[in-house]
Parts: structure tokens; C-alpha cells; sequence
């Protein structure tokens, strides 16, 4: 893995969006995995704002989401359908058909997930994809326990997930119990996996998934198993880091970071 720690939250959400937005620009026919939460709107918001200053061109990128609640449909203002469409994809030029997230509403569930699955192999696989982290050490929706072989599938979502969740809604219990999402086995098939974690309330767990032993009570520690993993933190995400320093020194001075010192 490679870490890279900003100063701010805002410096760790500029450095994501201009690496999407590089990678994008070095291969427009680009296939790119999505996250949703609190913090990728900063992202979605600098990628609009790199693309409306003509510096990137989502017109060929195809996108695939990690998640969606079952039982909303796309129009519910708290799907990730319309999360992804308010915050990104109705404010670039992005063809919204090649725009793909779990369908909600889906009568066979199994049949749904394996479709999900076999739609991103058809299309050759995901280039990169962007994610956050949970206060579980999830990925998507792979809470506690999640195999690292998982595959696309629904999930019964923990009670710290919903927890964290439910006040999003209105009202909160009328938040699902349970979600589609790529599996961690999925995620770990991409190419690159870009992960960005803000927030001192994110430091323990950041510090456990990165540096800690990989188990599946903290999906996100499967990162450590990828050939390229980038994790950009804030200052306040990497506190607990033992080997902050270090990381530090290998940012400053590794050729391969120099564009973006």
C-alpha cells in the first residue's frame, strides 16, 4: 500500500479528485467504481469543478457504484442513485446510461448481485475504484465478518452501520436493514483502489485497517493483499499511524509522487 498523508481534509479531497481526474485524462475510455457517504461530496465537488474548467472529460467513462439500500427506489432522496446523480453525474458529461448502480427494487436479489458481478467483468473490469471507510473498518457495505472472497451481494447491515446511517432519513427508522454491495472480493479485482479517510473520529480504525493484522472483522484491512493501493489521509486521520513519519518521508521524496508534491 501506498500512504499519503495531507495536511487538511480539504488537501486529502483536492489530491483524490485530481489523481481520478489524471488517471481519467490518461485513458478516457476509463472505468471507474464509486463510493457515496459524507466523505466523498468534496470529491464529487472538485471533480465537477476540474471538469467545468475543461480539465477533465468524463464523456466515454463508464462507472460502476459499491452500493445501494434495497428497497428504495432510484428517485428516494437518500438512494445512491440519486446521491451519485445530484452530487456528480448531472453536473458533468458523462453519459448517464453508462452510469450503473445496484437496482433496489430488484424482484430476485441473487439474480440481481451475480448480474451486478458478471456486468462489470463483461465490461473488462473496474480501472479504479474510490473508497471510504466505515467506523468498522468497512468497505461498501462489507461490515464485520465479510468474507474477502465476498462477491456482489445483500447485506444485513450492523447496528453500528445503522447507527451511523439512520439519521440521513426521515424519519430515521425508516432506514433499510439491508443493502446490495460489492463484495470485498469484487473491489479487490480492480486495478488500483483509491481510498481516502478524513477525520480524527477515523484515526483508530484507519490506524487498525493499515497497520493492523488483516481480518475480515475489518474489511477494509484486505487492502493490504492489493498490488495497488493508494490511502490518502488528513493529518487528523493519520494520528494513530505508528508510521506516519515514514510515510511522510516516502511522499516527500519518491520520484513517482513528484507531480503532485
Amino acid at each position: 500500500m501506498d500512504i499519503i498523508i495531507c495536511p487538511t481534509s480539504a488537501d486529502a479531497e483536492k489530491l483524490t479528485a485530481r489523481m481520478i481526474a489524471d488517471a481519467i485524462n490518461a485513458k478516457p475510455e476509463f472505468r471507474l467504481g464509486l463510493a457515496t457517504g459524507a466523505t466523498m461530496e468534496n470529491v464529487y465537488a472538485e471533480l465537477t469543478a476540474l471538469y467545468k474548467a475543461g480539465k477533465v472529460d468524463f464523456s466515454q467513462v463508464r462507472s460502476w457504484n459499491l452500493d445501494e439500500y434495497v428497497g428504495l427506489p432510484p428517485e428516494h432522496d437518500q438512494s445512491y442513485r440519486y446521491f451519485m446523480n445530484t452530487r456528480l453525474f448531472n453536473n458533468i458529461n458523462i453519459d448517464i446510461r453508462n452510469t450503473h448502480v445496484p437496482n433496489g427494487l430488484a424482484d430476485d436479489e441473487e439474480a440481481e448481485a451475480a448480474r451486478y458481478d458478471e456486468e462489470i467483468e463483461d465490461a473488462g473490469g473496474i480501472d479504479l475504484w474510490l473508497v471510504g471507510i466505515g467506523k468498522t473498518g468497512h468497505i461498501a457495505f462489507n461490515d464485520p465478518g465479510t468474507s474477502f472472497n465476498s462477491r456482489t451481494h445483500v447485506a444485513y447491515l450492523s447496528n453500528e452501520t445503522y447507527e451511523q446511517n439512520k439519521n440521513y432519513f426521515n424519519p430515521p427508522e425508516s432506514m433499510p436493514r439491508r443493502a446490495f454491495t460489492a463484495g470485498v472480493g469484487t473491489i479487490m479485482e480492480s486495478r488500483k483502489i483509491l481510498q481516502l479517510i478524513t477525520g480524527e473520529r477515523k484515526a483508530d480504525i484507519a490506524a487498525a485497517a493499515i497497520e493492523g493484522p488483516m481480518t475480515a472483522m475489518i474489511s477494509s484491512s484486505a487492502l493490504q493483499l492489493h498490488p495497488d493501493a493508494v490511502i490518502i489521509l488528513d493529518e487528523a486521520a493519520a494520528s494513530k499511524l505508528k508510521l506516519r513519519d515514514f510515510y511522510k518521508e516516502i511522499f516527500a521524496n519518491d520520484p513517482k509522487w513528484a507531480a503532485y508534491r
